[in-house]
């Protein structure tokens, strides 16, 4: 019987405190954070001045008062990263931006009944409801709840079409709509100026995106991420993350319904690939 319960170790946690926390964060990032309660998260993104996806987090409020404090939970591998280029925003702003990674983790719980450790910053995932709760915790916690249980929350991602930066989509090459920010309530097109926001505004009058992330079906054994998706000799696309027959791909959606109008079927690694229904 499943636990319902992992440590995301490929997570690092950045904090982001100070009086002006949240109007730092918000001239910064897609989604509206200054209205978050305490304890709510909202998924976000950090971009390029051309609209590109830097850095995407779940950005989560941890207190209301003159030091407020926001905790980005972002992709381990970038959170250095991030915090320095957060630094290179900062000028004068009264903020105060640290990687704690070393010291925090962060656990993903898809089931109420699941009991999270004593002291843990818990938030309801944005993306989607069928990814359920997470939770900031020191890493010592973290590193006792493991990661027995990782494959069944990375089906469970899978199935609620929710990329992997960095596996379905190329962390400074791929635009927030080609990675389904607006689909997951990364985006507020309603809020203020942020870095990249007139090419985001731009890709939604004009109709959306050319290409996106979407689930797939893999008729085999799934090829590695990054394998090309294949219409005969063109390529349509790349494959991302799988578990068992479901995958991710970011395709063109343009040639995909090319493929699909003239009978043809999408390969990758010489597996057959479909969308799902």
């Amino acid at each position: 019987m499943t636990k319902a319960i992992a440590w995301l170790a490929d997570r690092g946690v950045v904090r982001v405190a100070g009086e002006d926390a949240a109007s730092f964060l918000q001239g910064l990032l897609t989604n509206d954070v200054e209205r978050l309660e305490i304890g709510e998260a909202r998924y976000a993104g950090l971009l390029t001045p051309q609209g590109k996806i830097l850095f995407d987090m779940l950005v989560v409020r941890a207190r209301a008062d003159a030091r407020a404090a926001y905790f980005l939970d972002c992709a381990a591998a970038q959170a250095a990263d991030l915090a320095k280029r957060l630094g290179f925003y900062k000028l004068r702003a009264k903020v105060a931006i640290a990687d704690e990674s070393g010291e925090r983790a962060v656990v993903a719980a898809w089931s109420e009944d699941v009991v999270l450790p004593d002291g843990a910053l818990v938030y309801r995932d944005p993306r989607d409801p069928r990814l359920g709760l997470r939770a900031i915790v020191a890493r010592a916690e973290a590193v006792t709840v493991g990661e027995a249980e990782l494959a069944s929350y990375e089906a469970l991602r899978i199935a609620a079409c929710a990329p992997k930066g960095g596996v379905d989509f190329a962390y400074g090459d791929a635009f927030p709509h080609d990675a389904d920010f607006d689909l997951l309530n990364g985006v507020d097109f309603g809020k203020g100026c942020y870095v990249g926001q007139e090419v985001v505004s731009r890709m939604r009058h004009r109709g959306g995106a050319r290409k996106r992330v979407v689930p797939v079906k893999i008729a085999g054994e799934p090829p590695a991420p990054g394998t090309p998706v294949m219409d005969g000799e063109l390529a349509v696309g790349t494959l991302g993350s799988s578990a068992g027959g479901a995958a991710l791909a970011m395709l063109r959606l343009d040639r995909v319904e090319d493929a699909k109008a003239a009978g043809r079927s999408l390969t990758a690694g010489g597996v057959g690939v479909a969308l799902a229904d």
